[in-house]
């Protein structure tokens, strides 16, 4: 497939690169600074360019089938930068007939992380969670093909390719590696269960 990463220089955008490369799809990357994606590869094209910018990405998504996100914030302050991004990557969508995208939001969007941790999460990372539930909320209402990928606290271990899936939360989850965000994120790609749902990630 032909696809087109926003937030690909980021941690999680990274690794689902490297794992669509690696299993044949040809991937365009999205980044401010292509030269921390650090990747060379003949089905890589990357595009340097600001996701705040709605022209630039409205151009970029032209002739692709399929857009991932894994966009993020700098920061914990509040912010409306992800809600922004979205808007312009579905309208970029919208205008050249796009309906599949995978975007990576995060647990506790929905207030849905049980007991202490949730509490903690909602206290430290309030405006992180707010600004991903707007730009979710915005993929929902614009009827796409959407797959929204919520993980536990991400860490950077090994692909284990087993985890848990859950609608709300897998039951006690605590964390999950970004190399298995991004294998979710790949397997989604052709697996129409999991088109128009919101997955809970964790082991």
């Amino acid at each position: 497939m032909n696809i087109i990463v926003f937030g690909a220089t980021g941690a999680t955008g990274i690794e689902f690169v490297t794992q669509a490369l690696q299993s044949g799809h040809s991937v365009t990357a999205f980044a401010r600074t292509r030269e921390k994606l650090g990747i060379l590869h003949n089905n890589l094209t990357v595009i340097q360019g600001d996701a705040l910018h709605e022209d630039e990405v409205i151009a970029a998504i032209e002739g692709h089938e399929v857009v991932v996100s894994c966009l993020g914030t700098e920061g914990l302050k509040p912010s409306t930068v992800l809600e922004e991004m979205t808007d312009h990557i579905l309208s970029g969508m919208q205008k050249h007939g796009l309906k599949r995208i995978l975007y990576v939001a995060s647990a506790g969007i929905y207030n849905e992380i049980p007991g202490v941790l949730g509490w903690m999460s909602q206290r430290i990372l309030k405006n992180v969670l707010a600004d991903h539930r707007k730009a979710v909320n915005l993929i929902l209402a614009a009827n796409m093909e959407y797959t929204i990928a919520r993980p536990m606290r991400l860490n950077d271990g090994h692909l284990k390719g087993q985890y848990r899936m859950s609608e709300g939360l897998p039951n006690g989850g605590k964390e999950i590696n970004r190399k298995d965000v991004a294998h979710f994120l790949l397997a989604s790609l052709q697996n129409e269960s999991r088109i128009k749902k919101t997955v809970g990630l964790a082991y």
